[in-house]
């Protein structure tokens, strides 16, 4: 593996049980649990890209975009791999994988002296994986990403997520449900599905929920200053007319990709650029990752 990338090798102790027979007590058992998000990678950034390829067991180090060249199959987007969101604080970065969970790339604060960045991953497992991101968005402090069933090109068979929103904190490597009072008024148990969350350049937060009832779906759409509390219900028009304008993503910085390949989200963490690509074709994903570079 080249040299800028070093990859610490964690083993976890997730749990123990440890089962013993005492006088007049019965069988007891004592739980230990690991606690602290670890991070997958280390990274040395510079002059080169260090380039990553999204797989389902996550990001895997590759030497350059043309190693992933012809390596993935053509997939609607919403079924695809990729980053579909990400958000900057105080230089960290942090990005939602379609399908998997979050990443999140900030300094390396172990106090060595060539700290780098540390690359973690919160993976959604098995949960994640039948669903598609719909929203990133901040409330309560956190970070959510809002998930949603996709049906467009093909049914799944699996249900509407009953958990639909999930952030993350540096205690565990796994995310978490957390609820959004303004969603709470479309019941999973009812059919209702949330496919979009956002924050529009007005302040408002816009979202859209769905009821599965045969082949004539009920749609609403609505807005709201804080999620704390349901918004009012909104036309189609001003619903659309809140999406941002998508543009193609472009840095003097970054180096040029193979024809079918786009950048796509772009940010920066001190000296240190961070872009996601991917290799699209019409509605569908190839391969797609991400890359960091100290321009």
């Amino acid at each position: 593996m080249n040299s800028i990338v070093r990859v610490s090798f964690v083993f976890i102790l997730v749990c123990i049980f440890i089962s013993c027979t005492r006088s007049g007590s019965g069988a007891g058992s004592a739980l230990v649990s690991w606690s602290g998000a670890y991070p997958m990678a280390i990274l040395q950034p510079g002059a080169q890209p260090i380039w990553f390829q999204l797989t389902e067991d996550g990001p895997v180090y590759i030497e350059s975009i043309e190693d992933v060249m012809f390596t993935s199959a053509f997939i609607p987007w919403p079924y695809a791999p990729h980053i579909s969101y990400i958000a900057e604080d105080n230089g960290v970065i942090v990005m939602v994988v379609n399908r998997d969970g979050f990443l999140r790339l900030a300094p390396n604060d172990s106090g060595t002296v060539n700290p780098g960045l540390a690359l973690h991953r919160f993976s959604g497992g098995d949960y994640w994986s039948p669903y598609t991101v719909g929203g990133f968005v901040y409330f309560d402090d956190s970070l959510i990403a809002l998930l949603y069933l996709d049906e467009r090109f093909f049914v799944s068979g699996s249900p509407i997520p009953k958990y639909r929103t999930w952030s993350f904190n540096m205690n565990s490597n796994t995310p978490f449900p957390m609820e959004i009072p303004a969603l709470q008024s479309f019941p999973f148990e009812e059919n209702w599905d949330v496919d979009t969350l956002r924050l529009a350049g007005d302040g408002f937060f816009y979202y859209r929920a769905a009821k599965r009832s045969g082949y004539s779906p009920v749609v609403r759409m609505f807005r709201t200053a804080d999620l704390a509390s349901q918004g009012e219900e909104i036309s189609i028009e001003a619903f659309f007319n809140s999406a941002p304008n998508k543009s193609e993503v472009f840095h003097p910085s970054l180096p040029p990709l193979p024809e079918g390949f786009y950048y796509t989200e772009i940010g920066r963490t001190g000296n240190v650029l961070f872009a996601s690509w991917e290799e699209q074709e019409d509605f569908s994903i190839g391969a797609a990752g991400f890359l960091v570079v100290r321009p």
